[in-house]
């Protein structure tokens, strides 16, 4: 059976080498729709918040191709109820580190798989519990010196510098990194894709939005 395309509707070099780690044959049209995990609906919870934005997002690159499969994802870190979306600047970066030390906050991603030629969607998120660490403002300040938190929901980086601060999680760390592949596989699933076998039955990875003729 011939392996759909697959899209991935993300700028985001995380996501992108999380599916260059599986072998995935894939290629990039990024959403023009951005992250912003701190758009929650009256009511809404951050799991729904999250899988509605992945929907979104899957859906904008969806409409623009002709086939294949478009994944979308969006991450939304929450702490104590409130959403730590990514920093505006580095004191909204140190703040955000402060309100994490000690504690144990919640990441979750939402990840939708939309195939393109009829619109059929399949949509999850994953929950991974983080706890940091104590630290002080002046630590925190450190690592919002090294540039890392900036582009991160929640200010830092899991795979980065910021394991440093990690105490231990509860659920799947690559969820934290931005895509959690054991969800992404069984949604891929769905469509009829294996994981394991796709990479034999597309080919090689093609990198950027499709040309049209």
């Amino acid at each position: 059976m011939m392996v759909p395309e697959i899209i991935l509707a993300s700028a985001s070099a995380r996501r992108a080498a999380l599916l260059e780690q599986i072998d995935l044959p894939f290629r990039t049209h990024p959403s023009a729709l951005g992250d912003d995990g701190e758009a929650r609906r009256a009511g809404e919870t951050a799991e729904a918040c999250a899988r509605r934005l992945a929907l979104a997002k899957a859906s904008e690159v969806a409409a623009a191709e002709r086939r294949g499969l478009v994944i979308g994802a969006d991450t939304v870190v929450t702490c104590g109820g409130r959403v730590l979306g990514k920093p505006r600047d580095r004191a909204e970066a140190q703040a955000f580190l402060v309100s994490l030390a000690g504690r144990t906050h919640r990441v979750i991603t939402g990840i939708a798989v939309v195939e393109a030629a009829t619109g059929r969607a399949a949509v999850g998120a994953a929950v991974t519990r983080v706890t940091m660490r104590p630290f002080d403002a002046e630590e925190a300040a450190r690592y919002v010196a090294t540039g890392e938190p900036m582009d991160k929901a929640g200010a830092y980086g899991i795979q980065g510098r910021g394991a440093l601060l990690v105490d231990g999680i509860q659920g799947d760390y690559f969820n934290v990194v931005g895509l959690p592949l054991v969800l992404l596989a069984a949604l891929l699933r769905r469509f009829g894709v294996d994981a394991w076998s796709a990479r034999a039955a597309r080919g090689h990875r093609v990198v950027g939005p499709a040309r049209r003729p």
